[in-house]
């Protein structure tokens, strides 16, 4: 069993590091190696958002050693990423882990996803975006249900970053390739019953919750096992590089 791995949980580009926050301090306290990357960007760059969060994704991992094996997590919005921060990376991956995320299909949107996942839903999101509208305007009330703890959910309200057409219609490439490590698929939510089917098509170990979006700012320990113990599995199998 190999634990010498590092742990890169890395949140969506709609929200912040509160995200993480939780199941970071109960690896902390396990003494595994643990690092919460910024996913960063400027709207005066002249980079696509992508770009952007995968480069400030990577330049928080230069600090690792080059010889240490990362876990990438990516949780909700961050899942189409995995494959271009990967790329950015010079370190072996041990695992991929999709916790309530999309799953990347080379040169698709993140809109182009969403109408796959739930065509229905997918347009009429699409007409607001064409509108004028950003997403999310989540507050404290739409998100009392799955962020319980008042200073939780008012922390999380504060880290939501609205976004326009533009970051969810951009392309997110995959290399030829990928994945070169084991993946697995943990789901917590209803809207990402599709990206659950494909990670059972693809033979990928996946579980299955049915609980919030964010319930790892509800059950943080849970979460953590859950992640640790598919991530030794993962590493233990026969075909784990």
């Amino acid at each position: 069993m190999d634990k010498e791995v590092t742990y890169v949980l890395i949140h969506s580009p709609l929200v912040g590091p509160l995200t993480w926050q939780l199941v970071y301090q109960v690896l902390m306290e396990r003494k595994l190696q643990i690092i919460v990357p910024a996913v960063l960007d400027d709207p005066n760059s002249h980079l696509r958002y992508w770009q952007q969060h995968v480069e400030s994704a990577a330049a928080s991992l230069s600090q690792i050693p080059i010889n240490e094996k990362l876990v990438l997590v990516a949780h909700s919005g961050a899942g189409p990423l995995l494959p271009a921060i990967r790329q950015l990376l010079s370190h072996s991956i041990g695992a991929f882990i999709f916790v309530d995320a999309g799953i990347p299909l080379d040169g698709l949107s993140r809109l182009d996803l969403m109408k796959l996942e739930d065509p229905h839903w997918g347009d009429q999101f699409h007409q607001t975006l064409l509108q004028g509208e950003q997403f999310p305007q989540w507050n404290e009330d739409d998100l009392r249900e799955i962020i319980p703890n008042d200073e939780l959910r008012r922390r999380m309200v504060a880290e939501i970053r609205p976004r326009s057409l533009p970051y969810f219609t951009e392309h997110i490439p995959v290399f030829s390739g990928w994945p070169d490590a084991p993946c697995a698929y943990i789901k917590f939510s209803a809207p990402y019953e599709w990206d659950l089917v494909q990670a059972k098509q693809a033979g990928w170990l996946v579980h299955e919750l049915n609980v919030g979006h964010f319930h790892m700012l509800v059950e943080p320990w849970a979460v953590t096992d859950l992640i640790v113990n598919t991530v030794q599995k993962l590493l233990d199998s026969p075909n784990s590089q």
